[in-house]
């Protein structure tokens, strides 16, 4: 289990270099996204995650040191992230509703956010909503398409709470509760295809839509 320690800023909607600063001067903890769950795809980055949250956001720092980067959507709303070279979050934030939430981000900060109860029965959130969720990279926000040779880039994330509502109106509210969740770093049409998790997977295929394989965060 991660514990997420809670943290304070002076304004509800702290800037990205606020966010960062934080991470370090608090020393958050990295957590290694290593899990090779599938032998087909052994292809292993370097890939970390630290995570965090104040009254009002929930803050996630993604680390990747890898062999080549992808970035060809510079947009999110109708973006695919998943076929550039990815990290994600899936998290089910409440007791009384089974749907997650998948937050998926390229390497320059462009994705989606889903929730649903399944795979297939998806509620996939517009541009008004993904907007809200600040975000930043160190290799900038524009499409490049495909780099060569070794690649090192940070993305750091602060996602509103009240965006996780959607699904259960009492989820302002995250202090002292423990939810199941999962990190991953893949790849799907990249030079090297990959898909890394946090907790593993069990599935005989690459999947990440089984919440029944995430593992346990706790709320400070």
């Amino acid at each position: 289990m991660i514990l997420v320690a809670k943290v304070a800023f002076a304004s509800p909607e702290p800037s990205i270099e606020e966010i960062q600063a934080k991470f370090d001067e608090s020393a958050i903890a990295w957590h290694r996204i290593d899990q090779v769950n599938w032998p087909g795809f052994p292809y292993h980055p370097l890939a970390e995650f630290r995570i965090m949250h104040s009254e009002t956001e929930i803050y996630l720092q993604f680390h990747v040191r890898e062999q080549g980067a992808r970035a060809t959507y510079d947009y999110d709303a109708g973006s695919s992230p998943y076929k550039d070279d990815c990290v994600e979050f899936f998290m089910i934030p409440s007791d009384r509703d089974p749907s997650y939430f998948n937050l998926e981000m390229n390497c320059i900060g462009h994705g989606t956010f889903h929730y649903g109860p399944n795979r297939q029965e998806r509620n996939r959130c517009g541009d008004e909503i993904v907007h809200q969720i600040r975000r930043h990279s160190t290799l900038g926000s524009e499409a490049f398409g495909t780099r060569e040779g070794e690649q090192e880039w940070t993305l750091t994330i602060a996602v509103p709470k009240r965006l996780y509502a959607q699904a259960d109106l009492d989820l302002t509210q995250f202090s002292g509760r423990t939810v199941r969740a999962n990190f991953y770093k893949c790849g799907d049409d990249t030079a090297v295809p990959h898909y890394l998790s946090w907790a593993p997977i069990g599935t005989p295929k690459p999947n990440f839509h089984v919440p029944e394989y995430f593992g346990e965060i706790h709320f400070e």
